[in-house]
């Protein structure tokens, strides 16, 4: 075996922060947490639980004493076709929509600099 050369790993530039001050108490970081959800947010989650109740609404048309007729059909299309699509939207479209999108500020580092 031979003895190879090990080349020194080039240190990087990296800032520390002292865990003390210059009087030896340990010095707390402020933790900066602000809460996601905007006006905005809540105002689409809304819209989202108005379109559910719609399609509730909707649904319970169709409770009446003869909700179908003797051959298969149906007396309320209200209640088979369109409620389930309109809750399906509402559950699955805009709820999701109101959670996941962000309104915030962006942060600092996405700005260009000058």
């Amino acid at each position: 075996m031979s003895k190879q050369n090990i080349k020194p790993v080039a240190k990087h530039n990296i800032k520390h922060t002292p865990a003390h001050s210059s009087k030896g108490k340990p010095v707390k970081k402020k933790t900066m947490w602000a809460f996601p959800y905007t006006k905005k947010n809540f105002i689409i989650a809304l819209i989202g639980l108005g379109v559910i109740v719609f399609g509730y609404l909707l649904m319970a048309t169709g409770i009446t004493e003869q909700p179908a007729l003797v051959q298969g059909k149906w007396n309320n299309p209200f209640a088979i076709d369109i409620a389930p699509v309109v809750l399906v939207i509402g559950y699955c479209i805009i709820i999701p929509y109101a959670i996941m999108k962000y309104y915030g500020k962006k942060e600092e580092a996405d700005k260009p600099t000058e």
